[in-house]
């Protein structure tokens, strides 16, 4: 069974930092793209950053060098570094493990606030 668990949420104040982990089980990781994505209130889930298998990472312009995701293959699990946060940082963040679109796992997601 696939398990992905997140953790590392809570209240950031502006210009704080933040790092997710999500430990995944059930899967061969190593061959996975992982990924971090988002969902605001009222707003459609979004893609932050993804990670696929040689290292390569792709994110979103609104976060582009200030979050930094990367993966620890030893440990089957994949972060989510959150710099200079922003109050519209603010949102559920889910971690994502997709091999293909029957191979397409989340995890439970994490609350992210980022409030003075």
């Amino acid at each position: 069974q696939v398990q992905l668990v997140e953790s590392g949420g809570g209240l950031a104040q502006p210009g704080g930092s933040l790092r997710l982990s999500c430990a995944a089980s059930g899967i061969i990781f190593t061959i996975y793209t992982m990924g971090w994505y988002r969902q605001g209130p009222g707003n459609q889930r979004v893609m932050v950053a993804a990670i696929i298998s040689d290292g390569t990472t792709n994110y979103a312009n609104s976060v582009r060098g200030r979050f930094t995701i990367s993966r620890d293959n030893a440990k089957n699990t994949v972060y989510l570094q959150m710099n200079n946060l922003k109050p519209e940082d603010t949102a559920v963040y889910y971690c994502n493990a997709f091999l293909g679109y029957q191979s397409n796992y989340w995890g439970q997601g994490t609350q992210v606030t980022v409030s003075s």
